[in-house]
C-alpha cells in the first residue's frame, strides 16, 4: 500500500533496537480517515473469505480491527493482558512476548467468544518476531475455529514472523513491509498490487 509507505517514511521515526515509531498516525494517535483506508484494503485482501470474528491483542490492534470489521460486519474480539474482574468463566491462555515493551504477557480471551465454528481473521498493527500473532493461533487452534487470514499493518520483513507464520501454511498479508531500516532510511519490499 504505496500510501502506507509514503506516511511512514514522512511520519515514521526509527529507534535504536529496530523499533519503528508510528504513534502520530497509527498507534498512540490514531489517524481514522487513514486507517479506514486501512480497513478498506484488508476487505479487498480478504473479503472472499468467511470471516464470522476479528481477533486482535490488546491495546494496539483494537483500533484498526474495528475500522477492518465495519467492512466485514463482523464482531472483533481482543485478547486481553491482564487479568480483570469483570472477565469469568473459562478463558483461553497463551504466552505473548511484547517486542517493544520487552515483557512477556499471558494473553487472555473469554471462550464465550470465540467457537469452533468460527472463521477468524487476525488484524494486528505490527509483526517483527511474531510472538503475538502465534500466540493468537494457539488460541484459534484451542477453540478449534479456523484461521481465515492475518491482516498486518506493517511488517518488518528483517525478522523471522512473517516468513515463520507463512511457512505454517497461514494467508499473512501486511500493507507494508519493511525490507530494512537504519537512522536515516527505511527500505521497502516491492509487492504486487
Amino acid at each position: 500500500m504505496k500510501a502506507l509507505e509514503e506516511k511512514i517514511l514522512k511520519e515514521g521515526q526509527v529507534r535504536p533496537g529496530h523499533i519503528l515509531k508510528v504513534d502520530g498516525f497509527l498507534n498512540h494517535q490514531i489517524d481514522i480517515d487513514f486507517i479506514n483506508e486501512i480497513g478498506k484494503e484488508f476487505y479487498r485482501l480478504f473479503g472472499n473469505k468467511p470471516v464470522t470474528k476479528i481477533l486482535t491483542v490488546e491495546a494496539s490492534g483494537i483500533g484498526i480491527a474495528c475500522i477492518t470489521a465495519q467492512y466485514f460486519h463482523v464482531p472483533v474480539v481482543f485478547a486481553k493482558k491482564a487479568q480483570s474482574l469483570n472477565l469469568d468463566g473459562s478463558l483461553y491462555t497463551a504466552k505473548v512476548q511484547s517486542y517493544t515493551h520487552n515483557r512477556v504477557y499471558d494473553v487472555i480471551l473469554s471462550k464465550k467468544f470465540l467457537k469452533p465454528e468460527d472463521h477468524v481473521l487476525i488484524i494486528d498493527d505490527f509483526l517483527a518476531n511474531g510472538c503475538a500473532v502465534n500466540g493468537l493461533l494457539d488460541i484459534i487452534e484451542a477453540a478449534g475455529a479456523s484461521v481465515e487470514g492475518v491482516g498486518i499493518v506493517i511488517e518488518k520483513g528483517f525478522q523471522s514472523g512473517g516468513r515463520d507464520i507463512r511457512a505454517r501454511g497461514i494467508d499473512v498479508k501486511s500493507l507494508a513491509i519493511i525490507k530494512s531500516m537504519s537512522d536515516d532510511s527505511i527500505e521497502f519490499v516491492e509487492q504486487e498490487s
